[in-house]
């Protein structure tokens, strides 16, 4: 599914050149479930973004699904990005003024799927992270981890090959995460592939594979 081989990104901050990534290997097969974790300035959003295709490197070959993402334009990259990846963010990203059910929809109208069949998407999808009985509802009528639900909901309901998760509890509190990872769990079980960024190590310990990143490296982690 994933494969990076000696990937660098390299930002020159004055005289300085910061090495955000320094020879970075590492690969995620098809159906894992793999947690990323390192602290603030390790590497993780610059590793997040290139795994999302929002950055390319600038030395080495990142793979996604055995095509080579490095030479691709912004439009192959956006093409990609919204065939392939559901993205779940921190702070949910939905827009205020849209309630979650045409949050939800919006990728698929980007996709121009017919709207008889979007309306069943959403539902579906709806039903199934726990929130069909708030379709109609706007993100400020929603609590933190009912916004979070309907941010996974827009992900899952492209059918994406990958599930990228940038500190995706990191504005919930414990019990709202617990119920969060629960839902990853079986996104999991039904065969999904997961890749969870975070500086917490609790929420890295909940997934099928552990890995750290730290000064732009990233390695197995330890027991």
């Amino acid at each position: 599914m994933i494969q990076m081989i000696n990937v660098s990104k390299f930002y020159q901050m004055g005289d300085e050149t910061v090495h955000a990534l320094d020879h970075a290997n590492f690969s995620v097969a098809k159906g894992e479930y793999v947690g990323i974790v390192g602290p603030s300035g390790s590497g993780k959003s610059t590793l997040m973004n290139i795994i999302g295709c929002l950055d390319t490197a600038d030395e080495g070959e990142y793979l996604l699904e055995g095509q080579e993402i490095g030479n691709y334009s912004e439009t192959e990259l956006a093409h990609v990005r919204n065939r392939k990846i559901g993205f779940i963010f921190q702070d949910f990203n939905l827009l205020p003024q849209l309630s979650a059910a045409e949050n939800v929809e919006l990728p698929l109208i980007y996709k121009r799927v017919a709207a008889h069949e979007r309306r069943q998407m959403v539902s579906d999808v709806l039903d199934q992270v726990g929130l069909a009985q708030r379709k109609s509802h706007r993100p400020a009528e929603l609590s933190g981890g009912q916004q979070q639900r309907v941010a996974i909901a827009r992900a899952l309901v492209t059918s994406p090959s990958l599930f990228l998760a940038d500190e995706p509890t990191g504005a919930l509190d414990s019990k709202t995460s617990a119920e969060i990872l629960r839902l990853f769990d079986q996104l999991h079980q039904q065969g999904n592939t997961i890749l969870v960024i975070t500086h917490n190590e609790q929420v890295a310990d909940q997934t099928e594979r552990k890995m750290q990143i730290k000064d732009g490296h990233v390695m197995e982690a330890t027991a």
